[in-house]
């Protein structure tokens, strides 16, 4: 089959060169046309990244105009991103759209719409929709093995530069808005869109270096579970601590730390002894060699029809309205 003709608008996103890395390990998938960054920052900052080497950068007009382009991997600082997906959707191109989406949810709203009406695909930067270690805890809750799950527990925290955390400051939802929307996209993939209510706690800990919301909570309710999504810019070790717990009637699985190496368990209360020991089962995970590339196939084989987007845009939509809710945000 031909290679998909591909191009990347914007380089401020903090993903976006790895995901040109990743597109670019594809030759036999995808034919990258060019790039685009309005923004004289960003450009000044990271146009001379190896990712980006050999690639023509052109105007946003120029690359929207490209022959025979068919998709737009959206990859503007976030606060861009919104505005830069709809301009693509509107000239019909599939788009590989980074996170989270933006925190006027009407906005969001009406571009996921549009794409649904329009048939074309929205494949969302959520790197951990493809992490084995979390597919593999899916796959466990979807076959019934943990029982009913009543409790899920995530962290993703880091200890940020200053710098970022004034640029997090940006953002009202700050740390629950950036990393916390990926751990909201987890719980409701293991426990269902139904939650009853969501709740919100957003605190600035050091306004004196960078006023920002950078240590986070939100709990999320359901009639029969209670979850939680911890997040913080100032955490030492908090990369080192990223996890996610799933706690079921009949097991639990403990996923920490969530990126590479990836350390994995699972307990059954069939191997439970009667007096307190720790039964649990450590699990080998297969190390990612690149952190976007199952995405980036998955996205070639959405576009070609190969594989039906499991993501569709309804879910997106009932997430994004969560993720805004866990930030204390408008959804109306």
């Amino acid at each position: 089959m031909e290679r998909i003709k591909i191009a990347q608008l914007g380089i401020g996103h903090n993903h976006g060169s790895a995901k040109m890395k990743a597109f670019r390990a594809f030759p036999e998938l995808f034919e990258v046309m060019g790039v685009c960054e309005p923004d004289p920052v960003w450009l000044e900052k990271r146009k001379s990244l190896p990712e980006y080497e050999g690639l023509p950068f052109m105007t946003e007009e120029e690359l929207l105009s490209i022959p025979g382009l068919q998709a737009v991997c959206v990859e503007t600082d976030v606060k861009d991103l919104d505005a830069a997906a709809l301009k693509c959707l509107e000239r019909g191109y599939h788009i590989h759209l980074d996170k989270p989406g933006g925190e006027n949810f009407r906005e969001f709203k009406h571009l996921m719409l549009l794409a649904k009406q329009k048939n074309l695909v929205v494949q969302m930067g959520y790197m951990y929709r493809v992490n084995p270690a979390f597919q593999y805890a899916l796959n466990l809750v979807r076959e019934g093995k943990l029982g009913k799950i009543f409790e899920i527990d995530t962290q993703m925290s880091t200890a940020h530069s200053a710098e970022y955390r004034r640029w997090l400051g940006s953002f009202a939802g700050g740390d629950m808005y950036i990393f916390g929307s990926h751990l909201m996209d987890l719980i409701l993939q293991l426990k269902g869109t139904g939650y009853s209510k969501i709740t919100s706690f957003i605190r600035h800990t050091l306004p004196e270096e960078a006023d920002c919301a950078d240590s986070t909570l939100a709990v999320v309710e359901y009639p029969d579970a209670v979850c939680t999504i911890r997040t913080t810019s100032v955490e030492v070790n908090g990369y080192g601590r990223r996890q996610l717990v799933i706690c079921g009637t009949e097991g639990t699985v403990e996923i920490k730390p969530f990126e590479n190496p990836t350390v994995m368990s699972v307990s059954f209360a069939k191997d439970q002894p009667a007096t307190y020991q720790d039964c649990k089962q450590f699990v080998e995970v297969p190390e990612l060699t690149g952190r976007y590339d199952p995405m980036i196939q998955d996205f070639a084989a959405f576009i070609r029809g190969e594989k039906t987007n499991p993501w569709d845009p309804d879910y997106e939509i009932t997430l994004h309205k969560a993720i805004l809710e866990a930030c204390g945000l408008p959804t109306e």
